[in-house]
């Protein structure tokens, strides 16, 4: 495994790069679209916190490698997501922390943001395994991973204390690197159905007549 850098990873939809101290007008925004802090299952932070979310985001250690996700038309910051622990040694790494502002779920930013980390995990870091989890009630998360192709690996009873105070259990899900040819294909075929779609989309709105 290579040695952790900032890195800006860039697809067609998304640019992924590290944060800087003049990120913070950015990430309030995309957190107020959807009011993201009120989601039970993931520790975001509420505008009132940002600044020093922001603060430890830039000072993050050589386990954690976190990337502001920007819209590449707009340059508008829309999320955060990262790596996070990251094991030289066992050539591991895991995803999370991922939040992505409302406006922009559903669409083609999170596929494409899976699809950069992991082939810079697999391609780059040459690590073997890389690990992805979810509170067991977060189904949204859940549903996304399954998704992938990833495969559980297991529970972590009581293995956080959640924001409202309960006490939650964690799915771990994981992709080894002899899977990740065949889901570095699904994803690509998933980017490559959201073009067909919003070229379809484009091509219907070109031909609806106007009616004045």
């Amino acid at each position: 495994m290579v040695d952790v850098k900032d890195v800006t990873l860039a697809g067609h939809h998304i640019i992924l790069r590290s944060p800087r101290s003049d990120d913070l007008e950015g990430l309030c925004d995309a957190a107020n679209d959807g009011e993201i802090w009120k989601n039970p299952f993931v520790v975001i932070p509420s505008i009132s916190e940002m600044s020093i979310y922001l603060q430890k985001l830039i000072k993050h250690d050589n386990t954690v490698l976190p990337f502001i996700i920007v819209e590449k038309k707009s340059s508008r910051i829309i999320g955060m997501t990262r790596f996070l622990h990251m094991d030289n040694e066992n050539r591991r790494v895991e995803i999370g922390h991922t939040w992505i502002a409302k406006s922009f779920r559903g669409t083609a930013v999170d596929t494409e943001a899976k699809l950069l980390m992991l082939q810079y995990a697999f391609e780059k870091l040459l690590c073997i395994k890389v690990e992805i989890r979810a509170d067991v009630l977060n189904k949204v998360s859940i549903q996304a991973i399954e998704r992938l192709g990833a495969k559980q690996d297991g529970i972590l009873r009581k293995h956080e204390i959640m924001k409202n105070g309960g006490i939650g259990n964690t799915l771990c899900y994981s992709i080894i690197s002899e899977e990740w040819p065949d889901i570095r294909e699904n994803l690509v075929t998933k980017l490559s159905d959201y073009k067909n779609k919003l070229y379809q989309l484009i091509f219907y709105l070109m031909i609806i007549p106007i009616v004045i």
